[in-house]
């Protein structure tokens, strides 16, 4: 018996050398190893190892290293106490924005001193105690890093461009998203995430699940166009939570998919599969979804679409071409077809030769939420008029984003109604922004001007 308590004993973990306890404990969480701590004096100390503190705190707070005569054990406790709260969120967004710094460092630095310094926890706290809406842990963390961004163009959350239509959001700093809490029938306990100028447009966070929204979810609202009652609003979903929407966003600007245009961040999605290449001449399509002059009711899906064309390099001076025509096959989701043909590109006829990119954006409007496009172009060479030839262009598909209808629609043709909702939505924001810059109020109010002046719908176009 003696024998057998003095084996026990032997085997008593809090006994073992210091190494293997001390790789044991490097692979418990810091919740586990706090726990630890408490079960003997060997293991409280061992516990607090520095090493194991220093990769805890690259893991959970992207410390790289610490100030003289501090332990990475202090530092992960000073920090957990400030934003412990945000701990399963803190290292994925604090990832995201120190990827898309350094990424706008380099391709679009005046939009670095657009951001705002991070919000602090009371203010956080204020902002819920004002709009009686407690605000998900993803969004105050991602706040807490940065507050948003100044009301300026270009925006934060990107652009989109056509002849006569320009889009950029700001990310709203959460003092003017509070301002624009939404209260009224259709859009109740709904936060604002951004802001255009120039359109007006917003995308929502829903706070609480309500009137066919999901709690947490953003959106592009979309009233109702055929409904009599103006608070029969559709929505384009464009994220779960605040955590996919924006680190889904920052995925796509770091990683090249959204292309930089005049310092901008340009919203275009381009399928790594549509580029054909004929002959010399390599043609590339991007896609973009328009929400702010789309509906659901009617159906009026509105997209643009980039295209570029090379020639290559290496290519003989010979090569050097001429574009005449170009046509079109278009297949909605219904299985209809419509061919358009016509002279040039958006009244163009770029002149190829090695080495030369043109490239054009141009639109169209369906009926239905997705279609694909393809089709080919006409050229001649320069040398030779009388040798003309086909240029493929590669079949492009334009799926609009996920929608969902509010839980009642009634139908009826007051459109008028629809757009009184979507101005007052506009209004409501601008006035509260209240921004000290005159050009910026110019911008709002120039914004609110065009909706009058503008037609909400422009007829189908294939350029």
């Amino acid at each position: 018996v003696v024998t057998m308590a003095a084996a026990t004993s032997d085997l008593r973990v809090d006994l073992l050398p210091s190494d293997p306890l001390l790789h044991v404990l490097s692979f418990l969480s810091f919740r586990d190893l706090v726990h630890c701590s408490y079960v003997s004096r060997r293991l409280n100390e061992l516990s607090k190892h520095n090493p194991l503190w220093k990769s805890l705190c690259s893991k959970h707070w992207l410390y790289t290293c610490v100030c003289s005569g501090v332990s990475w054990f202090c530092l992960f406790t000073q920090t957990y106490r400030d934003l412990g709260r945000y701990v399963q969120f803190y290292p994925t967004l604090k990832r995201s924005w120190e990827q898309l710094k350094s990424f706008l460092q380099l391709r679009c630095p005046r939009m670095i001193a657009s951001l705002k310094e991070g919000a602090t926890e009371v203010e956080l706290n204020d902002i819920e105690a004002q709009i009686g809406c407690r605000l998900p842990d993803d969004y105050r963390c991602s706040y807490r890093i940065h507050n948003g961004q100044k009301l300026v163009i270009p925006g934060l959350m990107g652009s989109m461009s056509l002849s006569n239509h320009y889009r950029s959001e700001v990310l709203l700093d959460v003092e003017t998203a509070a301002g624009g809490f939404q209260q009224r029938k259709g859009m109740r306990r709904c936060l604002p995430l951004t802001f255009c100028f120039h359109t007006g447009l917003s995308q929502y966070m829903a706070l609480e699940p309500a009137e066919g929204r999901r709690m947490f979810e953003s959106f592009y609202p979309c009233p109702d166009q055929t409904a009599q009652d103006p608070s029969a609003i559709d929505m384009f979903i464009t994220g779960s939570c605040f955590l996919e929407w924006f680190t889904g966003y920052v995925h796509n600007v770091v990683t090249g998919e959204y292309p930089i245009i005049r310092d901008q961040i340009f919203r275009y999605v381009h399928d790594k599969g549509c580029v054909a290449t004929t002959g010399d001449i390599t043609v590339s399509v991007s896609t973009s979804f328009l929400p702010e002059l789309s509906s659901v009711h009617p159906p009026h899906f509105f997209f643009t679409y980039r295209i570029r064309i090379e020639m290559s390099s290496v290519a003989s001076p010979e090569a050097a071409c001429q574009l005449d025509s170009r046509y079109w096959k278009i297949t909605t989701s219904d299985g209809n077809v419509e061919e358009v043909q016509g002279p040039g590109v958006v009244g163009e006829f770029p002149v190829m030769t090695p080495g030369k990119v043109h490239e054009y954006a141009s639109c169209t409007t369906f009926s239905t939420p997705s279609e694909y496009m393809e089709g080919h172009y006409t050229f001649h060479r320069l040398a030779n008029k009388e040798e003309v030839f086909h240029v493929t262009i590669p079949r492009f598909h334009m799926v609009c984003p996920p929608f969902r209808e509010p839980v009642v629609r009634t139908v009826t043709s007051a459109d008028t109604l629809s757009l009184s909702l979507s101005l007052l939505l506009i209004i409501d924001l601008v006035l509260f922004i209240n921004v000290t810059s005159c050009s910026c109020l110019t911008s709002a109010a120039q914004a609110v001007g065009q909706l009058h002046a503008s037609p909400r719908r422009p007829r189908r176009r294939v350029l």
